[in-house]
């Protein structure tokens, strides 16, 4: 893994991170990361009671999101408000994440996978795989070449930047499993922070220590221990080998 000093979260919904690397995000901070969340629908679609207007239940996520960021150390929420249940990787959407890459420039970004994990239906969500799918062509190749969105350089200021590092979460290849034991209970208490997602579920705290069981057993873990799992990728360093010719495979 890279020394990272900065890492960006991208999710489709408020407490996805929570859900899926929330332990993992404890260790970076305890770490010395500085870690941004940036969140791209209002989450107005998480909602049984249909007599609760959209703006009232998006201040309610969004305050819920910050909430839980701050049990885990996480201070920069942004929200970038596109319709809950809507999501779709267009340009446009790619540029507002791109935006963010160049602002925080961070050296490791975490990603929904833009690929279905049939094993296991939550992830199944298809704003979490248009999430995914804009991510990561907003982190490779969009932030990192200056003549892609060009308003973000002439009009912002904002400089191109190479992520170094891609971390995928939900995908259906984890290789590389987060042990998550020792901050269990701080993912614990961010989940509980959504209380208008998790206030009903029966056990949560074995709920998700059964989840991160299997992860860790998945990884090769000894017994007793929790993990969150998830696939890493590496960009090229320097120019684009799939638009500069130096792809050595050609």
């Amino acid at each position: 893994m890279t020394a990272a000093g900065r890492a960006l979260v991208v999710t489709a919904h408020p407490d996805d991170v929570d859900f899926v690397a929330g332990g993992t995000v404890a260790t970076w901070v305890a770490a010395g990361i500085e870690v941004t969340y940036l969140v791209l629908t209002d989450g107005t679609a998480g909602g049984d009671d249909p007599a609760v207007p959209d703006a009232t239940l998006a201040a309610v996520r969004r305050a819920e999101q910050a909430a839980a960021a701050k049990v885990l150390g996480v201070g920069d929420v942004r929200f970038l408000g596109y319709p809950d249940g809507e999501l779709v990787a267009t340009p446009g959407l790619r540029r507002d994440i791109a935006r963010v890459v160049r602002q925080v420039r961070p050296h490791r970004v975490l990603i929904p996978s833009p690929e279905i994990n049939w094993a296991f239906l939550p992830d199944l969500h298809p704003d979490h795989r248009a999430a995914g799918e804009a991510a990561l062509a907003a982190v490779y190749p969009d932030a990192r070449n200056p003549r892609a969105h060009p308003d973000l350089a002439r009009t912002e200021g904002l400089a191109a930047w190479a992520v170094p590092e891609i971390w995928v979460m939900t995908g259906p290849r984890p290789d590389h499993f987060v042990d998550v034991t020792d901050v269990v209970e701080l993912k614990v208490a961010a989940l509980r922070a959504h209380a208008s997602q998790t206030g009903a579920l029966p056990d949560l705290p074995g709920r998700v220590r059964s989840r991160l069981a299997g992860w860790a057993a998945a990884g090769g873990l000894p017994a007793g221990r929790l993990a969150e799992a998830f696939q890493l990728l590496r960009p090229p360093a320097g120019p684009d080998p799939g638009r500069t010719g130096t792809n050595p495979t050609w």
